[in-house]
């Protein structure tokens, strides 16, 4: 492309619709149309320009024209409960759907290196004494000592804010880090892997293991699972950055950080039922077995919520990303 004769055979049409969207009264019918047809113009037009002749003054010129626009064209929109409403129950769970295939083998393999850490240290003591010493390993496993007692040691409310605030943090820096190649994703899912494997590898070499899963299965499958589904996505946003598919990778990027930033809200949600769980069932005197049930009950609803709800909408073409409506004008380009 001729970037000198694409301005000058097109300047005119730009000129003419910033002279519209000036405009301080209303337009007529006649000026609508031609500030709608306008406007599909210059974004056809920036679109060209971006794929075959990139100028950064022109491109930021026209951006600006056509988000102006845009504006114009659709109106100003304000969130309503619909959205809200459209989020739960289509963008969230379609958008944890699409990521299956990252954090559910994520899932399965930190599991895997979860259980082989808690096994090597529950079978060599020369581990377990360099984690802790012998007299402070019995206050901690002993009945009623402070592993157990760490769950009712604050008051129910105030610890499950504490434990929810925690875990959302978590969930949300495997989100954000995920661009950086999902390195430190990695990190934090290793360091979570890390804590559980000694507290497994603990319990069990005091014959334990039993009071562990009771204290952990409750509020731990759901919390777990949207720890693995916050790094799993972390992960597939950081090989966007290195393979964006047949999208430009400014777009990949944009529509997967979208969506990532749409699960963080919607994992938040999870994790404050996680957390209500650990502050009032986990520490309770209710049976082993009920609180185990209520945990399972808790997975096995997330998971149909996930599986049921978000892979209808993702076959229906719920990206959980902005609706297409929303999202920016593009339009097919030749190489």
């Amino acid at each position: 492309m001729d970037l000198d004769v694409f301005v000058t055979a097109h300047r005119a049409e730009w000129d003419r619709l910033d002279a519209l969207l000036r405009r301080r009264g209303r337009l007529n019918g006649t000026e609508a149309d031609e500030l709608v047809a306008l406007y599909q113009r210059t974004a056809t037009h920036l679109s060209l320009i971006q794929s075959s002749a990139p100028d950064p003054q022109l491109t930021g010129r026209l951006s600006q024209l056509v988000a102006r626009a845009r504006s114009a064209v659709t109106g100003t929109r304000r969130a309503s409960w619909r959205d809200v409403t459209r989020f739960l129950g289509q963008g969230f769970p379609a958008a944890v759907y699409r990521a299956r295939h990252w954090w559910v083998p994520t899932a399965l393999l930190s599991t895997v290196v979860a259980v082989l850490l808690g096994w090597w240290i529950g079978a060599h003591p020369e581990v377990r004494s360099s984690i802790v010493a012998p007299s402070q390993l019995r206050d901690l496993t002993r009945p009623g000592g402070e592993y157990e007692t760490y769950y009712s040691s604050h008051p129910a409310a105030s610890f499950a804010a504490q434990v929810w605030t925690n875990n959302a943090q978590a969930a949300a820096m495997c989100l954000v880090l995920g661009v950086f190649l999902g390195l430190p994703v990695l990190w934090i899912l290793f360091q979570n892997m890390l804590n559980l494997g000694v507290g497994f590898g603990l319990m069990s070499s005091a014959g334990r293991l039993d009071t562990f899963l009771g204290l952990v299965l409750p509020h731990g499958l759901l919390e777990l699972t949207a720890v693995f589904v916050a790094a799993g996505t972390g992960l597939r946003l950081g090989w966007t950055v290195v393979d964006p598919g047949p999208r430009t990778r400014r777009t990949a990027l944009a529509e997967e950080g979208r969506a990532a930033i749409g699960m963080a809200i919607g994992l938040a949600l999870v994790l404050f039922v996680s957390g209500a769980i650990e502050g009032f069932v986990t520490p309770s005197g209710l049976p082993t077995w009920a609180r185990i049930a209520i945990g399972i009950a808790a997975e096995l609803a997330f998971l149909g919520y996930v599986f049921v709800l978000g892979g209808r909408a993702a076959r229906a073409g719920d990206r959980g990303d902005l609706a297409t409506s929303e999202r920016s004008a593009t339009a097919p380009t030749a190489a």
